[in-house]
């Protein structure tokens, strides 16, 4: 899966915790998008089983969508926890750095720094 296909799937994941519900303007919103980008970008996620939804119908993730949304969003909290807290970066750079690096780290080097935060967490 690309990187952007992972984060329309983070966000369809965020938006519909917070508000329940997610429309395609939600998206687009979230992600600064267009919505014909978003529109696109459901068409392919649906093809591949991540997500349903009906003609111009709120977006569902599928069990499929919803586990591999859950993963990027893992990844992601992981990173930004790392850079913050750890590093000692300022929020808005953890944040937008943890984006880019949640798509490249390998398996093995996400568990090894996610175990790594967790016990820092531990020592604190």
């Amino acid at each position: 899966m690309r990187e952007s296909g992972e984060d329309y799937l983070e966000a369809v994941l965020a938006l519909e915790q917070e508000h329940g519900t997610v429309r395609l303007t939600d998206v687009a919103l979230r992600l600064g998008v267009t919505k014909p980008s978003v529109s696109r970008a459901m068409k392919i996620l649906q093809a591949d089983g991540f997500i349903h939804q009906e003609n111009y119908g709120t977006i569902e993730l599928t069990a499929k969508g919803r586990l591999k949304a859950s993963q990027v969003y893992t990844r992601h909290k992981t990173l930004t926890t790392f850079l913050g807290e750890v590093l000692g970066l300022d929020a808005e750079t953890a944040e937008t750095d943890a984006c880019r690096m949640e798509h490249i780290l390998s398996a093995e080097t996400m568990e090894r720094l996610s175990a790594f935060v967790e016990e820092h967490k531990a020592q604190e």
